[in-house]
């Protein structure tokens, strides 16, 4: 076990997922649906994260508990990344994080709009995308209502306006 700096829980928060690489990654396990294999990963990100920084970072996530790794049944020499509950329950930080970049930072009008709908859709459509992820990560039955669709089709709308 690593040492701490202190036991602040937002130091530890930190320590645990605070480089910006293992946010982004956990961001495409959750909003990009890439987590067939390692090249998904490193190819579908807009961000161009570096091969060695990728390994390490899964590595790391997979070692912090919140994320899964485990063989492909459809092909052998690919692994399956999931999220773990305790990655699942960072969608209200990820929302939040998202709302603030709106206000803030001057995002893309297209890249927004999934930050968007979640914080229009607020705690409620949090809890739907976080029982989907469940489903999607974690096998648990599937939710009556799609929040992943539901911003996908506003970042599809976005592309032609």
């Amino acid at each position: 076990m690593r040492t701490r700096r202190s036991g602040c829980p937002i130091n530890l928060t930190l320590e645990t997922f605070g480089d910006r690489w293992s946010l982004i990654i956990l961001r495409d396990a959750m909003f990009g649906g890439r987590r067939r294999s390692f090249r998904s990963f490193l190819n579908e990100s807009t961000e161009g994260i570096a091969s060695n920084i990728l390994s390490d970072r899964l590595q790391r996530l997979t070692a912090s508990g919140l994320l899964t790794r485990a063989a492909d049944p459809g092909h052998k020499q690919r692994i399956v990344y999931s999220l773990t509950e305790s990655a699942i329950e960072l969608v209200p930080l990820m929302a939040f994080m998202g709302s603030w970049g709106i206000r803030h930072a001057l995002p893309s009008f297209e890249l927004s709009q999934r930050a968007q709908v979640l914080e229009d859709g607020g705690p409620q459509l949090w809890d739907e995308f976080m029982d989907e992820l469940r489903h999607i990560h974690l096998g648990l039955p599937a939710p009556g209502v799609s929040a992943l669709a539901k911003m996908q089709a506003a970042y599809e709308a976005s592309l032609s306006e």
